[in-house]
């Protein structure tokens, strides 16, 4: 999910350092990352951010985990569960397991975050789990939820990093000291965050696997330009970098030191377009910008052949994808045809690209030339990463690129959020349309497997006819790794894999 994400501005000095900390991890364990962007939070319910989610997957267990593969749920900190007949009871067995300070953690613990996520005027999450009638403790090992009606992806819901299982009595305690020293349930715990520099994290001991967990540490350290990321790791400053640009994969490849590591995602890049500017509100006008870009032209051109060209807002290989979904062939005269009828020929689009992203820079020049064709003229603005998501948020944009990964398993979260939903708007895109919006209610609550399946046939049909979205292509993860370092693993859902990664 969330894709561009607010995050704070580096610190001053911070790079002149890195290289001097990184020396030090190096030799005690310490595995350092490095990424684009600071996170928000450490408050998992206040995030709805990659950024946020794929550090809280190893610092907090949920009940319920996705496996390595990304496609099927194994137990977390419950260690069974049992469903009602009616689907409206689910009754969960907690293992003994320990905080990071402790203390036990209780079927209460769990129950208490439950029903914060859903009822905490500041969860980012709270429809999600409107569903929930009641969470109780019946003994310290039980949990019982019961819900206001069957919902088939209720289950799945419980493995995502926001519903990541934190200590009642800390938060309680300190609530908004929650991003300064967290109480961990996971693998690590903070022992620093600083802001817009890193995350210093180590070993949990007291975590229940915690003999399963090699390294000492994890730093995850912001380094927002694509290429000086990819410097620091060639010079070994970095032990791994994300989000490797696809330029630079085959030539990272050749590096003797370095392992590049393209594990399969459900990371699907969109063009954002908001509905709420004229002539945007138009759906002919919207199909006519579809028929303006040339998708494969942008895989082979920008991905190096890497990526996919993307026909679906779910992506090729999840669950209920629609493979034969509507592709709009690139015909700028078609889409210039379009326009003129829709009164509307050569509109000029705002087009928000965050700085130093070299990606989605290089994506922005080549969709303005191509969309020239058809007599639309794009203004490229270039925004701070700082403020690229509350750009977005105000609708200060036209179109703007954007990505998603799934959380869950199922694909009641995305729909919700991109063509259901009021609280996000529609992910910042303005779309409405009640039908869409009342068949994606009912695909909630569908148990049957063969009418699930056609309703989100159905709806990627709804969406691809509104043009919710201009769907561009999806990729796997572009991640790279010192050779010293092993089992540096991302599923699917973006969850990474750190209490099985080791430095030799």
């Amino acid at each position: 999910m969330k894709g561009k994400l607010k995050y704070g501005l580096m610190l001053a000095g911070a790079l002149a350092i890195l290289a001097g900390d990184i020396t030090i991890a190096a030799a005690d364990g310490v595995l350092t990352i490095g990424r684009r962007e600071d996170g928000t939070t450490m408050d998992p319910i206040k995030s709805a951010q990659n950024v946020d989610f794929w550090v809280f997957s190893n610092m907090y267990d949920v009940l319920v985990r996705v496996d390595k593969t990304g496609t099927k749920l194994e137990p977390g900190l419950a260690e069974s569960w049992t469903v009602s007949d009616d689907q409206m009871t689910y009754t969960f067995k907690m293992r003994n397991a320990k905080f990071s300070d402790g203390s036990p953690i209780t079927a209460g613990d769990a129950a208490w975050n439950l029903l914060r996520i859903r009822d905490h005027p500041e969860s980012l999450w709270s429809d999600t789990y409107t569903v929930i009638k009641d969470a109780v403790a019946t003994d310290d090992k039980t949990l019982v939820v019961t819900l206001n009606q069957p919902t088939a992806p209720f289950l799945t819901t419980l493995a995502m990093p926001g519903i990541s299982i934190l200590s009642k009595k800390a938060v309680e305690a300190d609530e908004a000291g929650v991003s300064d020293h967290p109480v961990s349930s996971g693998a690590f715990v903070m022992k620093e965050w600083r802001r817009g520099d890193k995350v210093i994290l180590e070993k949990n001991r007291s975590f229940w696997e915690a003999e399963r967990v090699s390294l000492d540490g994890v730093q995850w350290i912001s380094v927002p330009d694509d290429n000086t990321r990819v410097l620091k790791l060639q010079a070994g400053e970095l032990d791994c970098g994300i989000f490797i640009p696809f330029s630079r994969i085959a030539e990272l490849k050749q590096d003797g030191k370095l392992n590049v590591l393209l594990d399969p995602s459900t990371r699907e890049d969109h063009l954002l377009i908001n509905h709420e500017h004229p002539p945007l509100d138009k759906k002919e006008v919207r199909q006519a910008l579809d028929y303006a870009i040339d998708e494969q032209a942008i895989v082979d051109t920008i991905t190096f052949g890497v990526g996919t060209v993307a026909n679906s807002y779910v992506p090729a290989g999840a669950l209920y994808y629609h493979a034969d979904n509507l592709k709009r062939p690139y015909d700028p005269a078609k889409a210039k045809e379009m326009l003129e009828a829709a009164g509307a020929a050569g509109m000029t689009l705002q087009y928000n690209v965050e700085a130093g992203n070299e990606v989605d820079e290089q994506i922005a020049v080549l969709i303005q030339q191509q969309a020239a064709q058809a007599g639309i003229n794009i203004n490229i603005v270039k925004i701070d990463p700082a403020a690229g998501w509350d750009e977005l948020v105000a609708g200060n944009y036209d179109i703007s690129v954007n990505y998603w990964t799934n959380d869950i398993i199922d694909p009641d979260q995305k729909t919700t959020f991109v063509l259901g939903h009021d609280a996000n708007m529609n992910y910042m895109t303005r779309y409405k349309n009640d039908e869409v919006k009342e068949l994606v209610e009912k695909a909630r609550i569908e148990f049957d497997p063969e009418k699930r399946e056609q309703m989100y046939i159905d709806l990627q049909k709804m969406a691809k006819e509104d043009v919710n979205w201009i769907d561009l292509y999806y990729s796997p993860y572009r991640n790279a790794c010192g050779k010293h370092v092993v089992e540096f693993y991302q599923n699917p859902l973006g969850r990474f894999f750190l209490e099985d990664t080791k430095k030799m």
